[in-house]
Order: C-alpha cells, then sequence, then structure tokens
C-alpha cells in the first residue's frame, strides 16, 4: 500500500514563505508523476502544481505561477512545494498525490492514484 505523509504545513504572514514536503513510502514512487493539489474550506480540490518522474518538466496553476516551485529529490522518495510570497487565498489544505505514470502531468483530481492525508497551510493577511 502506497503511502504519502505531507508535512511543512503552518501559520504564517502573508509575505512569508513555508516549504512543504511529501514523503512517499516506496522506492517505486521516483517513477511517477507527483503533483499538489489544495483544497479550501468550502471549495473544491484544485491541481497546483506537478513535476514528471525525473524532475525535468514541471506545470502550474496559473495562480502561483512565479511564486511557488515543485521539486523531487528520489533518492529520498520525496516531493517538495516551495511556496514564497503567500497570500491569504493561498490558505488551504495541500495535498500530495501520486500519479499513475511517468510524464503526463494531469491537473484533474481523476488523474491520480493516490494521495497524502494533507497539510493545513494558514495565510494570514
Amino acid at each position: 500500500q502506497v503511502q504519502l505523509v505531507e508535512s511543512g504545513g503552518g501559520l504564517v504572514q502573508a509575505g512569508d514563505s513555508l516549504r512543504l514536503s511529501c514523503a512517499a513510502s516506496e522506492r517505486t514512487d521516483s517513477r511517477y508523476v507527483m503533483a499538489w493539489f489544495r483544497q479550501a474550506p468550502g471549495k473544491e480540490r484544485t491541481f497546483v502544481a506537478g513535476i514528471n518522474y525525473s524532475g525535468t518538466s514541471a506545470d502550474y496553476a496559473d495562480s502561483v505561477k512565479g511564486r511557488f516551485t515543485i521539486s523531487r529529490d528520489n533518492a529520498k522518495n520525496t516531493v517538495y512545494l516551495q511556496m514564497n510570497s503567500l497570500r491569504s487565498e493561498d490558505t488551504a489544505v495541500y495535498y500530495c498525490a501520486r500519479g499513475s505514470g511517468k510524464q503526463y502531468i494531469g491537473s484533474t483530481i481523476d488523474t491520480y492514484v493516490y494521495w497524502g492525508q494533507g497539510t493545513q497551510v494558514t495565510v494570514s493577511s
């Protein structure tokens, strides 16, 4: 059973930075696309960023382009989301997800097979 465990969330002020981590339980997770989604209260879960298996290609939601960076360390089975210049509208539970392929970075929930439990990010203005 694949397990994804997120960490790094917290309460910060607008303009601050945070780095989220997602540790995967299996070494084979380095063969798959990984992504971050977020869900604000009362809203749908939406795509934030995704990265291909080798870390050579990434995609971002327009709302975070230029502020967030996704990366991965396959030797550590870990994916990161560096979040800079945080805004109050970034407040949400952030989820890590693993896809079923190597290259295609989907932006919809049904593209991803395994999910973490989420980590809360709260940005105060």
